[in-house]
């Protein structure tokens, strides 16, 4: 199936209370023109409007403008494909599925299930992982439970609620505490889920061929007083790589740290190779893909990206230096 065909999906994810529910309702309710599947991963938490999805174990509801929700408390492969031959044999009607996962969820084993199965891989198309943080009870949040700052780490996108609820110094305290544990992910503010739609779906933050975009306030040497168990770094080589010595190298790491990394993507220069290559993963999967050709003069470097739990940056760093070709 060709990415045009294929169906996209939006990972929703967000801690208890950040509103993620009000803008999947909204979703649901609004005329909007997209027609949505979306899923809801809940456990036990109030999740969409009681009155849309009955209190049953499991079960599709078609909305009147075009949507339709289902709650899973069961095997998500096994209601994507559900869901794909009941639209395959026209049954339902859907062009994009969103699933919001629970509060209390690390949003990794979602999206690690669109590269482990093949079938589901081939028809659904990752779009993105979008997080909602609750500006007024985020620091607490991100201090008290790991889950939270998964959620950070993992984020495409993040759209930060209730930030009319707190000072604009805390705002800006926050942001850059989310920038040092995620640097990939732009910030935006949102009221009541009242996000633009083209912010949070149609964002390819999976598409290997999508841009590596840094902050540029990202400050690396910031004095934080949090000890984050999420934290990122950036590496960064006018030097060109070694294909070879840096695949075996990357394979290495991530044998011994790959469940400790969340998200790491990077735009390398590879020796010998007229094109950027192009690569990124989850946990222990890494794919990676040819870019876009290197413009006539224009100045090769490498830019990668990790965010991970207590990761040794200075293993990885003066590892991927030894990777540089000569």
């Amino acid at each position: 199936m060709q990415q045009e065909n294929m169906v996209p999906v939006t990972i929703l994810t967000g801690f208890l209370g950040s509103g993620k529910t009000t803008l999947l309702n909204r979703i649901l309710k609004e005329d909007h023109g997209h027609r949505v599947a979306v899923i809801e991963n809940e456990f036990g938490e109030v999740g969409v409007d009681n009155d849309i999805i009955e209190s049953s174990n499991e079960q599709i509801v078609e909305m009147n403008n075009g949507c339709i929700c289902c709650t899973v408390r069961g095997d998500l492969i096994r209601i994507l494909g559900e869901l794909k031959d009941r639209r395959s044999q026209g049954a339902l009607k859907f062009d994009r599925v969103v699933i919001e996962t629970t509060g209390m969820a690390d949003p990794g084993p979602v999206a690690q299930t669109f590269f482990t199965d093949e079938e589901i891989g081939n028809y659904y198309l990752l779009d993105s992982i979008i997080t909602v943080v609750d500006a007024k009870h985020a620091g607490k949040q991100l201090d008290d439970f790991h889950e939270a700052q998964e959620q950070v780490g993992f984020a495409d996108r993040i759209l930060m609620s209730k930030t009319d609820l707190v000072e604009d110094d805390e705002v800006k305290k926050l942001s850059e505490r989310i920038r040092l544990m995620n640097p990939r992910a732009p910030i935006k503010k949102v009221n009541f889920g009242e996000a633009p739609l083209e912010e949070v779906l149609d964002i390819r933050g999976f598409n290997l061929n999508a841009i590596l975009d840094l902050d540029p306030e990202f400050l690396t040497d910031i004095h934080h007083e949090h000890h984050d168990e999420v934290e990122s770094f950036v590496f960064r080589s006018n030097k060109a790589f070694d294909g070879d010595k840096l695949e075996q190298f990357l394979s290495g790491m991530i044998q011994v740290y790959g469940p400790d990394l969340l998200r790491y993507k990077g735009v390398l220069w590879m020796k010998g190779n007229a094109r950027r290559v192009v690569f990124q993963g989850v946990h222990m999967m890494m794919g990676g893909d040819l870019g876009k050709p290197w413009g006539k003069g224009e100045k090769k470097r490498s830019v990668l990206v990790f965010i991970g739990k207590k990761l040794p940056k200075d293993l990885f760093v003066a590892g991927l230096e030894q990777c540089l070709a000569q």
